[in-house]
């Protein structure tokens, strides 16, 4: 195999790979580890090993075992500290390099733990809401056929009512009818092949936030918009309704005086249910308020399941939809004081065109 199949080889692995001189110096690091330090491979060659595994004894001890003694080691369930208070549980491989003359170098293979454990989430969340989705579509087909029978038969019998106090009786049903009916398509969500056109995403969430404004004042929104990014295909209406579904969740998480940041970063090498992207972008809308409660986490994406009383349990449901149909997902985190929700979108257009 030539050099430049080699490199491509390194470049699509989902696996980091890393590679130190004898001096214990970076000289080498794929796409995949670019995207665990949150760094270009250009501004971080020459790094020590003992900056970049710092944190764990028991990293670097297995690092220099491998120089010192040639052989092969491997540590399991390890912390790795990486950059802005970052910490991420790895298992590492630690390989040495040998070159006739020179002391070994050292080739380090990470595997990301909370990777595979996000990767079988998502795969789990995409299933659950086309199941669910289907199970819908089922009860509302076998729903709206006698609700459609109901509802001519009150009116028919309103016509036939000359007491206009019982015509009454009929608009209710006819009302609660329709509304059902409203309801059940709430319930559906989007049913319409997206219309796609290419948008500036930061143009679209400055006009959410306008709207969000116009609604509830007191709110500071606040903006980390990476302007690299370029223009996405994507239906303009459906983005907005999703975005301003999570921003307005947002906003009664906050009470009268919170904080919601608009964040957008480019992500690499990202795995969205069995698909890898080579570049997605992700959106954030993060807010200070009270958190979900831990037993409603893996819940909020379903129907009708909603922690207000006034609430109608459909916004995030919808927007996982609208999102799922642009290809993409809806990621959650949250804990007191801080609550995420990752809107994460290919940007290989022509896949979903």
């Amino acid at each position: 195999m030539n050099t430049a199949y080699n490199q491509q080889v390194l470049d699509n692995m989902s696996t980091a790979v890393l590679v130190f001189d004898y001096t214990q110096a970076l000289v080498y690091m794929n796409p995949a580890a670019e995207v665990i330090f949150e760094v270009s491979q250009k501004r971080i060659l020459g790094t020590s090993a003992k900056f970049l595994l710092a944190g764990s004894e028991s990293l670097m001890a297995s690092f220099n075992r491998a120089c010192r003694q040639g052989m092969q080691y491997t540590e399991r369930e390890q912390q790795l500290d990486l950059p802005d208070n970052r910490k991420l549980t790895i298992d590492c491989t630690f390989s040495p390099l040998f070159e006739p003359g020179v002391k070994h170098g050292v080739l380090v293979e990470i595997n990301s733990l909370e990777r595979h454990k996000r990767i079988s989430r998502e795969e789990a969340l995409i299933t659950q809401h086309q199941i669910t989705k289907t199970v819908m579509r089922g009860l509302a087909h076998e729903i709206n056929n006698p609700l459609g029978g109901l509802r001519g038969a009150a009116q028919l019998l309103e016509k036939e009512l000359s007491d206009a106090s019982l015509r009454e009786y009929t608009s209710i049903i006819i009302g609660e009818a329709d509304r059902l009916q409203k309801l059940l398509s709430q319930i559906l969500g989007p049913n319409k092949i997206p219309k796609k056109e290419q948008i500036n995403i930061h143009e679209l969430l400055h006009h959410v936030r306008r709207l969000v404004s116009a609604e509830k004042t007191g709110i500071t929104i606040k903006f980390d918009y990476d302007p690299s990014i370029p223009e996405l295909y994507i239906d303009q209406d459906q983005l907005i309704q999703a975005i301003l579904n999570i921003v307005r969740n947002a906003v009664q998480a906050t009470k009268e005086t919170g904080e919601i940041i608009l964040k957008t970063r480019v992500g690499r090498y990202y795995t969205i249910g069995t698909i890898q992207h080579r570049l997605v972008v992700k959106i954030e809308i993060i807010d200070n308020g009270s958190g979900i409660p831990a037993d409603m986490i893996e819940k909020i994406f379903y129907p009708m399941v909603t922690g207000r009383a006034e609430g109608t349990g459909l916004g995030l449901s919808i927007a996982q939809s609208i999102i799922n149909n642009h290809g993409g997902i809806i990621e959650c985190d949250s804990k007191e004081g801080k609550t995420t929700f990752a809107i994460v979108l290919p940007m290989e257009a022509q896949e979903y065109a």
